[in-house]
């Protein structure tokens, strides 16, 4: 097991009294992949730049390595920065831009020079030193604010929303370029999107947050799989969130029909939310399902069918490679252990229990 590298206490921040981070608490591991993820306005680029040095919260505090960093500036601290939007020098060369940093450092000439062709090397970009940064496409000037964050050595780089700016193919090129670039490294990745395949795709670790709060600490098959909460299921992927009644340990009752599950400890006649994915919706002959329903709605979307079917008053959402055509009456089956049970929160925005890493 890794050792901690990083190790958030109670931190707290504010924006003109409005609460952005609650009493956060939050370790990262060295050689992690750490994603932290969430919508917009829930505190993960703020966690990432009270990391990074350029914030300083209101209370707790930043350790680094066992060292107490929470009022380090940025240029004092073993982390770099790749921005979304790059903050390239236009008017330098590629070589110069990379070189910035290592001249601040008042590198000699021959280790910078070294350090450009080691860094165009490993983000695939050899030969590009002459360069000017408005010949490169958005990619390529992804690549050239790496190289510029990683020849100064780094424990830690920071990515904030990096792949933002890029289409679809190209974002999807560079995950798994990124992956590669930090095993080649072997530093701690700290990475910050709302796009929750990229999370899924190249996190060790993904850190779900809302409301200034931790909401969920797991790996990627976790979050997915076992989600902590509605607002976690609903996010990470597609899910069909349903009110439920738990009537006794791995029983459930759905929409007035009851469902076995493999979830205990809920107790009896209990108000839950209950979670199924929509890939595991079985549709069968009427006569085969709990319940029955009629399709509404048939998309394809190349690797499956998504399937709309409305039974029991609720409209399911349902992917599979079976096809359906609209207006089929279907029965409805699901596993026992594809059924997610949860506790209901006491009210809209109570926070979930901080789970570690």
């Amino acid at each position: 097991m890794s050792k901690r590298l990083i190790d958030l206490q109670h931190i707290t921040k504010s924006y003109d009294g409005q609460v952005v981070l609650d009493d956060l608490n939050l370790y990262i591991r060295e050689n992690e992949f750490l994603t932290l993820l969430g919508p917009s306005g829930c505190g993960k680029t703020t966690t990432l730049r009270i990391i990074g040095g350029f914030e300083t919260p209101d209370a707790g505090n930043v350790i680094f390595d066992g060292r107490e960093i929470t009022s380090l500036p940025p240029n004092e601290r073993q982390v770099n920065t790749v921005f979304q939007k790059y903050a390239l020098f236009p008017h330098m060369s590629i070589a110069e831009n990379i070189a910035f940093g290592l001249k601040i450092k008042k590198k000699s000439k021959s280790y910078i020079e070294d350090k450009i062709k080691y860094a165009l090397k490993l983000v695939n970009l050899d030969g590009f030193e002459k360069r000017s940064v408005d010949s490169l496409s958005g990619g390529q000037q992804q690549r050239i604010a790496i190289a510029r964050a990683i020849v100064n050595e780094p424990k830690v780089l920071l990515l904030d929303e990096p792949l933002g700016a890029l289409d679809l193919k190209l974002r999807q090129d560079m995950q798994y370029e990124l992956i590669r670039l930090k095993e080649e490294l072997g530093i701690t990745f700290i990475y910050v999107t709302h796009d929750q395949e990229e999370a899924l795709t190249m996190s060790d670790t993904i850190v779900v947050m809302n409301q200034g709060y931790i909401q969920q600490i797991g790996t990627p098959e976790d979050i997915y799989n076992e989600p902590t909460n509605a607002f976690v299921a609903d996010f990470i992927g597609e899910s069909n969130i349903i009110d439920g009644m738990m009537i006794e340990d791995r029983l459930v009752e759905i929409l007035g029909v009851r469902f076995p599950c493999v979830d205990e400890g809920f107790g009896r006649n209990r108000p839950v939310d209950v979670v199924i994915r929509p890939e595991d919706v079985e549709l069968v002959a009427p006569e085969q399902g709990v319940m029955e329903g009629d399709v509404t709605s048939l998309i394809f979307k190349g690797v499956h069918w998504e399937i709309d079917v409305v039974a029991n008053g609720y409209e399911w959402m349902v992917q599979t490679t079976q096809m359906h055509p609209v207006g089929s009456h279907v029965g409805i089956r699901v596993a026992p252990f594809n059924i997610q049970i949860m506790n209901k929160p006491e009210s809209s925005d109570e926070r979930a229990v901080e789970t570690d890493a």
